[in-house]
């Protein structure tokens, strides 16, 4: 009895308020995502488009990965009027929210058979939109409770992220197939359900409006006395300069064993997933097919993958569920060369989409609680910008050839590979314990007014 009152005591965390705007934040960063990518690359390859071509065509995602080029912006620059209104994480909330709506809008009236290039235009835009709205989303997070909660809502962002995926994938495939009424191709039936996912934006606009600026913040602010040159390289040095110098002077050589393990922790599924749709089309399943798995069962294993990661967290701490969640995903890619050679079976798709959501769950709760634990709140967007950029960059230029390489070597092999790519990742978690870097114990933060002035 005492061990269920402390594991239900522990799930109480997720009953507040701040956990409940985080989730639906969260929902908001993770819809544009898989349109701009899982989902795109189903119609892509409906329409006839090959499999090298979409590989390519996954690099307009790399404006995820390049991210913290503007990240100075959303810690320092005001936006007019809306800054006075909302505040300043809130303000950019709002704007790239309606940016990542037009940009769905924009490829909702694309065709990829007549006009591949005017939809990738639409794509970056998207992208682009969606990246910013990543930034102001993990500094809201971030600032809006204190370190010992920051698991709770990595959790929660991860389960609102997952749902969202799910809706976007699934939700979008099933909803083509309804407006298509029939298996063939039909261009008006992606271009209606990419409509109604631009609409689903709308709950993520008002949950922006009605939730409050956080205040948990050690934003440094640059003096003001000196001429305009003097006062523009100040806050150069704060914006610019400063978030890096802070995270090499605290970690020092260490630092390379962490950006290390940020750039290689999501190699293996990031690189996998480029193809996963692809793969579904050709192994013979339908849109229905997958999107009833991945609603039904999806679902659930995510919500049981988020939940558990979160709990998980506080029981062992972050590198040891960082190391169990990147075993776990590079292990699910193993199933889906399983499922290549099985072929068109409904069941052991499910259980491959089971065991790839229920990983990447556990996985991703972990790595958004380690990024956290990183971040000096004097710098939050732009350390976290830097992180999560990091995270998807090398991951992202090599998935632009995963085409290529399954029309080289096959499926099962091309899946194969990506399982092993998930080694080095398992290699520097080792590393990183043995240091005992486990990343909030060795988080320090200067005092704010160390930079002033200066």
């Amino acid at each position: 009895m005492s061990l269920l009152k402390a594991w239900t005591e522990s799930l109480q965390i997720y009953y507040q308020r701040r956990v409940l705007i985080i989730f639906l934040l969260g929902f908001s960063s993770g819809l544009p995502m898989v349109l701009v990518f899982g989902t795109l690359s189903f119609w892509l390859r409906e329409a006839g488009v090959s499999r090298a071509e979409i590989g390519y065509f996954s690099w307009v995602v790399l404006a995820y990965s390049v991210k913290w080029i503007w990240s100075p912006l959303a810690d320092r620059l005001q936006i007019p009027w809306l800054y006075a209104l909302l505040g300043r994480r809130r303000s950019w909330l709002l704007l790239s929210q309606f940016a990542v709506m037009l940009g769905i809008l924009g490829i909702s009236f694309s065709d990829p058979q007549q006009d591949l290039a005017l939809m990738a235009i639409f794509a970056v835009m998207l992208a682009f939109s969606s990246a910013t709205q990543d930034i102001s989303v993990d500094a809201f997070r971030i600032e809006s409770a204190p370190e010992q909660m920051q698991a709770a809502l990595a959790a929660a962002y991860l389960l609102g992220y997952r749902l969202a995926m799910i809706l976007a994938s699934a939700g979008t495939l099933w909803l083509a197939a309804i407006f298509a009424g029939s298996p063939e191709y039909q261009l008006h039936s992606w271009q209606q359900a990419y409509s109604v996912m631009a609409l689903c934006m709308l709950p993520c606009i008002i949950t922006t409006l009605l939730c409050k600026e956080p205040t948990n913040s050690l934003m440094v602010t640059p003096s003001t006395e000196g001429s305009h040159l003097q006062r523009f390289v100040r806050w150069l040095k704060l914006a610019v300069v400063s978030p890096f110098t802070d995270f090499f002077q605290r970690y020092r050589w260490h630092a390379v064993l962490i950006l290390a393990l940020i750039a290689s922790y999501r190699m293996s599924d990031v690189i996998m997933g480029v193809m996963a749709n692809a793969f579904y089309v050709d192994m013979g399943f339908s849109k229905e097919e997958v999107a009833s798995i991945s609603k039904v069962y999806g679902v659930i294993m995510t919500l049981v993958g988020a939940a558990l990661g979160g709990v998980l967290l506080n029981k062992f701490g972050t590198l040891k569920i960082l190391f169990l969640g990147a075993l776990l995903s590079a292990a699910t890619n193993l199933l889906f060369s399983l499922l290549s050679v099985i072929g068109h079976d409904v069941f052991w798709l499910t259980m491959v989409i089971s065991a790839d959501n229920l990983s990447a769950g556990i996985a991703t709760s972990a790595f958004i609680a380690y990024l956290s634990s990183l971040v000096n709140l004097a710098y939050t967007a732009t350390q976290y910008a830097v992180f999560s950029s990091l995270m998807l960059l090398l991951p992202k230029f090599i998935g632009g050839f995963s085409g290529q390489w399954v029309e080289t070597i096959g499926y099962s092999q091309f899946f194969i590979l990506t399982a092993l790519l998930g080694i080095p990742a398992l290699i520097l978690i080792v590393l990183l314990g043995y240091n005992k870097l486990g990343g909030s114990s060795q988080k320090i933060t200067p005092e704010p007014s160390s930079d002033k002035g200066s």
